[in-house]
């Protein structure tokens, strides 16, 4: 898989994200004629391009979506474990971690620096998996409710088709990072509970069973499915907007490059409504694999509802990076990996006559 990563990205005309297109000024006009084996289609439909690895829809153009999704979440949620942990303890215990920078001061002062990358294991491990499940499932789902619902319904109801596509997906990327949420939050959160993901294992399957890894499943739920729909829809009609009133040129005139900032543009912005929306339940999911025996309805009432928004600022932090990084690097693995990229969705030619 990967000599054929870097086979398609050496080949490519784009070989740097900021590589900028010149046109040689003595080349011949030439008139544009139909290349052999390309469809012509309209605008709003895929359109099969020759430097494509697969066809749009395709159960490899899944597969290939997935991987992608493996590499944005997974590095990119690794990436950010110290702040993680940080923004657990400050949910957890606001007493002794008063702030953000004063977390990060009382951490390093009591288990040094190695300290704040305890839980990235479980981290990489439960949120490559989520990523997985979360962008292969989403491309699936978009695909087959269009199909349902028919190409001007799923133009019309398109934020409800992102909405409807990122909630079935995120229901089962869930239940693939429950367990592994549930040792990193004890690893984070617990002291001498455990120093790393193989000492937590066990520890929790002797002392609560099965359960103790899935007890949280709920209120994840709660946490992750707001999060994901407001992520994909708000960024897929961010993106669009953008292409609309912000890019001074049609998507198809800009370079690779260019396409990727405009990504990345909608994916922070996606990723500060999406922190808001899911904090109060990531409060919760905190709390809940810290303490034993509790239920979120129990966990919830004793937080009160100033309580559950601790944390806030360094979540936004967190979360508007996170969701910009990456949508940047899984539309990167999507010009690496020639997976067909379909232009923002135009008004199909049926439902512009039916205007007229």
């Amino acid at each position: 898989m990967f000599s054929s990563f870097f086979e398609t990205a050496r080949n490519s005309p784009f070989r740097t994200p900021l590589s900028v297109a010149r046109c040689d000024a003595a080349a011949p006009v030439v008139d544009p004629q139909p290349v052999e084996g390309r469809q012509i289609a309209a605008a709003a439909t895929p359109v099969a391009n020759q430097q494509d690895s697969c066809e749009f829809g395709s159960t490899k153009y899944f597969a290939l979506c997935g991987i992608g999704g493996i590499l944005s979440c997974g590095t990119t949620h690794t990436f950010v474990v110290p702040l993680d942990l940080v923004k657990c303890r400050l949910q957890v215990d606001q007493a002794k971690y008063k702030n953000l920078v004063h977390g990060f001061k009382v951490t390093v002062a009591e288990e040094g620096a190695r300290g704040l990358a305890k839980g990235w294991f479980p981290t990489l491990l439960g949120y490559s998996a989520q990523g997985l499940c979360k962008f292969g499932l989403y491309e699936l789902f978009k695909v087959k409710y269009a199909d349902i619902i028919g190409e001007e319904n799923a133009y019309l109801y398109r934020t409800s088709l992102y909405l409807a596509a990122s909630a079935s997906a995120e229901f089962f990327a869930d239940i693939a990072l429950a367990p592994f949420e549930a040792a990193k939050v004890k690893i984070q959160t617990i002291p001498g509970f455990a120093n790393n993901f193989r000492e937590a294992v066990p520890k929790m399957l002797k002392e609560e069973g099965v359960n103790a890894f899935y007890k949280g499943l709920v209120p994840l739920w709660m946490r992750q499915i707001p999060y994901t729909m407001m992520k994909f829809a708000c960024f897929e009609r961010t993106v669009e907007l953008l292409y609309k009133y912000v890019v001074p040129k049609p998507r198809a005139d800009c370079t690779k490059g260019e396409q990727l900032i405009v990504t990345f543009a909608a994916g922070y912005i996606a990723g500060v409504f999406c922190a808001v929306v899911s904090h109060p339940a990531d409060v919760v999911v905190s709390k809940l694999n810290q303490s034993k025996g509790a239920s979120a309805i129990s966990v919830a009432k004793s937080l009160g509802f100033s309580g559950m928004w601790n944390g806030l600022t360094p979540r936004i932090i967190m979360i508007g990076t996170l969701t910009a990084l990456q949508w940047f690097i899984y539309d990167g693995v999507k010009v690496a990996l020639g997976i067909p990229r379909p232009p923002p969705p135009e008004m199909p030619a049926s439902l512009k006559a039916k205007q007229h």
